[in-house]
């Protein structure tokens, strides 16, 4: 039942995305499509619990990155089909802004918070207000560093980062080629927790390799400080890999592969290497989420893979739990089994420390690989994305 919710979810999510960006977006202004925490509840019918209409707080990080446009989608289409009110916003990716979105929802009396946080670090003062409130908080796909986070929700993040490794090594074939191979890596926003798991998922796969010689990075930058990219923006990405490809690669150095941490670093490393790199050959690139032009990039042979989420399954594991934790439910392992989830997901309660002491009860969905060949397999057959007229994917939600 929860498979197909998902996938009838992903056929409507087009209409579904343009009428709640309208409707959120009315309250802006100067053009920016981020909501400033204006929001009113709004519902899908009738609450299934305790005989009285609750209200979900769905707070992410902004609408400038194709992948919140679909968790925020997917999330209040579910939300509202089971008949809850919810209030979303998206915070432009500024902290500060997202901490007074979220105070806003709480002076308006959400019974839960659903928080995908710009800076894990930086909700200190409004999750103490959320616990004061005794209001629940999901950490929804990023890990927020407060013992208030109730509950976590996301992918198994350095599975994410090992599969990039994987892929990396499997497409140079380090186990048996001479080598060696040349490399450099794009790591993901400093501030977002999970891009650490992510880049230490990808390097523990391939520093053997870089210790025995079979791998050098010839930039030295192999350090996550060195090689992390600031709110995980395009631009950012494209000045520093055309930076390394000049200091390091203009006298004809081959590059061999460039190990980026999600699509939109990817997208960067593309365009400069696309311009800026002089070798012949077909550089290994990696990914992680989908986003329509990089799979355009992957069919063109410009990228060579992505790591996909299927949020829809996100979504349907968020909702479960919110369910379980407004209906007074005991919350564990026992939840996967009862809720019939047709996809793979783990309970997990030893690896997210939020604080000293505390670990975060967390529930964590696998992965999928993305490339040229199984594309149609992995994202179309699902329902996530069509095939366009021009043969290339276009996603299901705009």
């Amino acid at each position: 039942m929860k498979k197909f919710l998902a996938l009838i979810l992903a056929l409507c999510l087009c209409l579904s995305l343009v009428a709640c960006t309208s409707a959120r977006n009315s309250g802006n202004s100067g053009g920016n499509n981020d909501t400033q925490g204006t929001d009113q509840p709004t519902t899908g019918g009738d609450s299934q619990t305790g005989g009285e209409t609750k209200t979900v707080g769905i707070a992410m990080p902004t609408q400038s990155l194709e992948r919140w446009n679909r968790d925020g989608a997917y999330l209040d289409e579910q939300f509202k089909a089971a008949g809850y009110n919810t209030i979303v916003t998206y915070s432009d990716n500024k902290n500060d802004q997202q901490v007074n979105d979220i105070q806003n929802m709480l002076s308006q009396g959400v019974d839960l918070l659903i928080i995908a946080a710009i800076d894990g670090n930086g909700l200190n003062t409004v999750m103490n207000d959320a616990g004061a409130a005794g209001v629940p908080v999901i950490a929804y796909d990023r890990l927020i560093m407060n013992d208030n986070s109730s509950y976590y929700v996301s992918f198994d993040n350095y599975t994410v980062g090992k599969l990039q490794g994987e892929f990396v090594r499997d497409a140079l074939d380090l186990d048996n080629a001479a080598g060696p191979f040349n490399m450099e890596f794009t790591a993901g926003d400093p501030a977002d927790n999970n891009a650490g798991y992510f880049f230490n998922g990808a390097f523990d796969v391939l520093k053997p390799y870089i210790d025995s010689g079979k791998v050098v990075v010839p930039s030295g930058q192999t350090a996550f400080d060195a090689v992390a990219t600031d709110q995980w923006q395009t631009d950012v990405a494209l000045d520093r890999a055309q930076n390394v490809l000049a200091s390091y690669y203009s006298d004809g150095t081959k590059l061999d592969a460039w190990l980026c941490s999600n699509d939109s670093t990817s997208l960067g490393v593309t365009q400069a290497i696309t311009q800026d790199y002089a070798g012949g050959n077909a550089v290994v690139i990696t990914g992680q989420d989908g986003d329509v032009a990089n799979l355009r990039n992957i069919k063109d042979g410009k990228q060579s893979m992505t790591v996909y989420k299927a949020v829809a399954n996100e979504a349907v594991v968020t909702l479960d739990l919110a369910k379980a934790i407004l209906s007074g439910s005991t919350v564990d392992d026992s939840l996967i089994s009862a809720s019939g989830w047709g996809f793979e997901c783990a309970y997990d309660t030893d690896s997210y420390e939020t604080t000293p002491g505390h670990k975060c009860p967390s529930f964590l969905l696998v992965p999928d690989v993305v490339t040229k060949d199984n594309m149609e397999e992995k994202l179309v057959t699902p329902g996530y994305y069509v095939v366009g007229s021009d043969g290339y994917l276009e996603a299901t939600n705009g």
